[in-house]
């Protein structure tokens, strides 16, 4: 019966291990530095405030995949030692860390593109700056939904948070091609760090809400509907086979860990009237 209970839990759990979130985190790697050297080089082309935002939020994204990627490896090992409960909470530390550095970078754009607008640095080859921040802005997207979904796919904190930030470069990028646009398209030169201005305060929420999930992480905040779930299966399981359960409590950070059986549930065994002495187990 307990092997019938932990497969009902482990269907609640939908539990996965595989290399895809170690591959893709190597991928996003590679692609991050491609981006910082492309960006930076678009920027050191046009002067733009826009572009320079765009090439911030790059730097930040190396750094932030490097320490992901590290804290992959370290929530996939087993529990043992002095870890008795593992170290998959180390992806929440790292979802923090990454929202953490996407909010500095946007307040490093805001100081940059508010001085730069006073200051009023010459713009220059804003057409060839515009043509590589747009392609590298579509790569950048697409490398993003591939992310998040392996991430959700494989239960992943870490990957889908590292591609809710590729795809917020994705918009960073967007969105500076469209302010050099516009200053190529009416003259206009404020329209550059008007919108490496908006491009900063969407980064800020985008930083905000990584580190609010990482603190509910933390603090044990528990998805209601995959408890629904777990109450469902063990409610049946109680009915079916005559047992109670008391006591659960969900750490609603926590998924199936690969190495790991289901949580023990404290289970209390009652016959069915009439059932045969062997059928007690």
């Amino acid at each position: 019966m307990s092997g019938r209970i932990s497969a009902r839990i482990r269907g609640v759990n939908h539990a996965a291990h595989s290399g895809a979130p170690s591959s893709a985190m190597r991928l996003s790697l590679a692609f991050g530095v491609l981006m910082l050297a492309g960006k930076s080089a678009a920027w050191y082309l046009t002067n733009s405030s826009s572009i320079f935002s765009d090439a911030v939020e790059s730097v930040v994204h190396v750094a932030a995949v490097g320490f992901a990627a590290f804290a992959l490896r370290l929530s996939r090992r087993p529990a043992g030692g002095r870890y008795h409960y593992g170290l998959d909470r180390v992806a929440f530390f790292s979802a923090g860390f990454e929202g953490a550095l996407i909010a500095a970078a946007a307040v490093s754009i805001l100081v940059t593109s508010i001085y730069q607008w006073r200051l009023g640095l010459p713009l220059q080859r804003l057409s060839l700056g515009a043509g590589i921040t747009l392609a590298l802005g579509l790569a950048n997207g697409a490398l993003g939904w591939h992310l998040i979904r392996t991430g959700r796919r494989h239960h992943s904190l870490i990957v889908e948070a590292n591609g809710k930030h590729v795809l917020t470069d994705c918009i960073t990028s967007v969105a500076a091609f469209g302010g050099v646009s516009l200053v190529i398209l009416t003259g206009w030169k404020p329209f550059d760090p008007i919108v490496a201005i908006l491009v900063a305060l969407q980064i800020l929420w985008s930083g905000a809400q990584l580190v609010w999930r990482s603190a509910q992480g933390l603090l044990d905040y528990a998805d209601p509907a995959v408890e629904k779930a777990l109450r469902e299966a063990l409610d049946g399981l109680t009915r079916e086979h005559g047992i109670e359960y008391h006591g659960l409590r969900l750490l609603g950070h926590r998924r199936q860990v690969p190495g790991r059986g289901p949580p023990h549930l404290p289970l209390r065994h009652q016959p069915r009237r009439g059932a045969p002495y062997g059928d007690a187990d």
